[in-house]
């Protein structure tokens, strides 16, 4: 299946590099367009990949074209921007996949644009951050016609260790916001425990491995055990990301107390600064710094 489908990527991101990579060890034939196109040029000098200089430029290289974009407005310049997707005749069978986290709102009007141009639509977000990206260990969650998916289920196979389709076009985006929604939630209450620990004498370093191999630990918690005694915050999730998240959670009803509070919190320390560190850079605001 991978020799017979021709994949058209956008977005060369943390993210999206290792899952390209992914799909051309994979045996996808891959072209790529990203904004910057020094990206694409660099990669292309790496692994063996076609370079488009628009995304109007992918129509006629590619079978699925896949966007792995920031946010809502990125993903609507594919469709709606300079030399976008609708300015190439599309004269064969084409499947738009987005894997970017974006509102449920925004999947329903690019699948409806789609759909007035012959074109299918799947919204495909992502559970995982850079590591699980490079070892294809991503978690993806997939909204649309179920027959479309099957039709390009290999591709998901490629990037993740589990693909699961959830119905019509938007479901999978509440599916990913939910996941952020806890998501937000575990990173704020880990550093709210060590904050707690250190006040009480406490150090980090004595108090996770005890969180970790307690009911309350988990994946989350042990990758971001270094991150937390080493002092690093690389962003492999950027806290403004997560923000992002939890706001589009906000803005479809996420009305509850706790979410409602980590929402606060995150926007609290994107503006003090921290928005491009990595999310658990949240322990840095709450602890003043």
């Amino acid at each position: 299946m991978s020799e017979k489908i021709n994949i058209g990527w956008i977005g060369l991101g943390n993210m999206g590099t290792p899952m390209v990579k992914n799909l051309v060890k994979a045996g996808f034939n891959v072209t790529v367009y990203n904004r910057s196109a020094d990206k694409s040029e660099a990669l292309s000098k790496e692994i063996k990949i076609g370079v488009a200089y628009s995304a109007a430029e992918l129509v006629p290289a590619s079978d699925v074209i896949i966007t792995m974009l920031s946010d809502d407005e990125a993903v609507k310049q594919v469709y709606e921007g300079e030399n976008n997707i609708f300015s190439a005749s599309i004269a064969k069978e084409l499947t738009m996949i987005d894997m970017s986290t974006v509102s449920p709102q925004t999947t329903k009007y690019l699948a409806g644009l789609c759909a007035e141009k012959g074109i299918s639509y799947l919204d495909a977000p992502v559970a995982g951050s850079v590591k699980p990206a490079e070892e294809a260990q991503l978690v993806i969650m997939v909204g649309g016609d179920e027959s479309v998916y099957e039709n390009v289920k290999p591709v998901f196979d490629a990037l993740g260790k589990m693909s699961v389709y959830l119905g019509e076009s938007g479901k999978a985006n509440v599916a990913k916001l939910s996941v952020n929604l806890m998501l937000g939630v575990v990173v704020q209450g880990l550093a709210e425990a060590v904050i707690f620990a250190r006040k009480n004498g406490l150090e980090a370093a004595q108090l996770l491995p005890l969180i970790n191999a307690s009911a309350v630990g988990g994946g989350l918690t042990k990758m971001k055990t270094e991150n937390i005694l080493n002092n690093d915050f690389k962003a492999a999730f950027a806290l403004r990301l997560l923000t992002k998240d939890i706001r589009l959670a906000t803005e479809n009803g996420m009305d509850t107390p706790v979410g409602k509070t980590v929402y606060t919190t995150l926007q609290a320390a994107k503006e003090k600064g921290h928005g491009e560190e990595d999310m658990i850079a949240v322990l840095k605001y709450l602890s003043g710094e």
